[in-house]
């Protein structure tokens, strides 16, 4: 009964922060199609924009870990609040600029808010969902992303239409709505008395970073560079492996994404829950790798518009089981450190969407195919370490040192 109360009162906070982080992600998603053509109005090239994504991550990478402490400081509510006015702050910076130097410092502030709000409302999941539900509760959070990210795009080109600067605009105003709604409606997850407070000299990053991975959870942080570094060869080139390969325009590459997104939104509402309440986060984090690694190769076979849809949904499918699954097996393992391991995990995250990008790029210039190889060669080199990891440990807990 008593676990029957506390999942009935997870399930509106739950609901909530899934409509601000579904405001949120379509507000970036809003803006993916539009980014190439905006830059040309400064006169920048494919480096810019490579740069524009790298700087963007690299912000993540930096101060993740320090809202993810601050957050099991002060409580999860004023991190989220924050995040959202800040990131409204930068796509209005972005909307607005008048050069250069504007656009890397709105990115620059987007990457540095933007990391406030993931790994907070990860550990905010932790603390509404019991164990057992810990993986549902972040499938759904990954689907709530994942359908603004879907929807965004397709409203960003409708925007773009009218003017290049009004998807950066309709962001800022999604983001700030969010903010608002954070404030008189998102209740506070994590009480008082649970909160950490620190003493003593702050470790660097790069330290906190070293002592995780020597702890129990530090191979399934490795796995979450994996997987970032993986996805971001696709996500960083797949516009211009389209028009390359098959002369698609923004209309095509949006209607991709839009289909294999309802996938990825499908396999992490409905699908991530129940596989890893029945099998368990270490065996779907195992199949997903197997799945993703074989969807890059398939991808690259893909002749019609018909197949590279349903090549990239394959693809997809691996994806959206591997990062909820892998969330929550970290969670589990994070004990009442929610909020700083799942800064540390976004770290990771941000430290493959740096150097994803900046090799993908580099390698589509020797060969299209070589981007999507290469992940599909990490991600089965991540399943085969996964496999001798899990015979070779019984991980029951994280040690308090992280």
């Amino acid at each position: 009964m008593k676990a029957d109360n506390a999942q009935q009162r997870s399930i509106v906070p739950l609901v909530l922060l899934s409509f601000n982080l579904f405001i949120v992600m379509l507000g970036i998603g809003l803006v993916i199609p539009v980014l190439p053509f905006y830059i040309e109005e400064f006169q920048a090239n494919a480096q810019t924009l490579g740069l524009l994504v790298a700087v963007f991550a690299f912000m993540q990478f930096l101060f993740a870990p320090i809202w993810g402490r601050l957050s099991d400081k002060i409580g999860r509510k004023p991190l989220i609040t924050i995040g959202l006015f800040g990131f409204a702050a930068a796509e209005f910076i972005f909307a607005y600029a008048i050069g250069l130097w504007m656009l890397f410092l709105s990115r620059m502030l987007a990457g540095i808010f933007g990391s406030a709000i993931m790994p907070t409302a990860m550990a905010y999941v932790s603390d509404v969902t019991t164990p057992e539900k810990r993986g549902q509760g972040m499938g759904i959070l990954g689907a709530s992303m994942g359908f603004g990210i879907v929807v965004g795009p397709a409203v960003g080109g409708s925007l773009a239409e009218i003017d290049l600067a009004y998807p950066f605009i309709f962001a800022g105003i999604a983001a700030t709505i969010a903010g608002i709604v954070s404030i008189f409606v998102l209740p506070e997850s994590h009480a008082k008395e649970k909160r950490t407070v620190q003493t003593g000299k702050r470790v660097p990053q790069w330290r906190q970073m070293r002592d995780a991975l020597q702890s129990p959870v530090g191979f399934l942080l490795i796995l979450v560079f994996i997987m970032s570094f993986g996805l971001a060869n696709f996500q960083a080139i797949f516009s211009y492996y389209a028009l390359e390969r098959y002369g698609y325009g923004t209309r095509d590459v949006g209607t991709i994404l839009l289909i294999t997104g309802v996938v990825g939104i499908l396999v992490q509402g409905v699908g991530v829950g129940r596989l890893t309440q029945k099998f368990g986060e270490a065996k779907v984090v195992t199949f997903a790798l197997l799945i993703s690694s074989i969807g890059f190769v398939v991808m690259t076979w893909a002749n019609s518009f018909l197949w590279v849809i349903i090549t990239t949904s394959f693809f997809f499918i691996g994806n959206s089981l591997l990062r909820p699954s892998l969330n929550s097996y970290i969670s589990k393992l994070a004990g009442d450190q929610q909020g700083a391991m799942m800064g540390l995990n976004n770290s990771f995250l941000s430290l493959g969407n740096v150097i994803g990008p900046i090799i993908a790029g580099t390698i589509f210039e020797w060969n299209i195919h070589s981007p999507y190889l290469l992940g599909a060669i990490i991600m089965f080199v991540g399943l085969i370490a996964m496999r001798a990891w899990l015979s070779q440990n019984k991980v029951t807990n994280v040690h308090s040192s992280i």
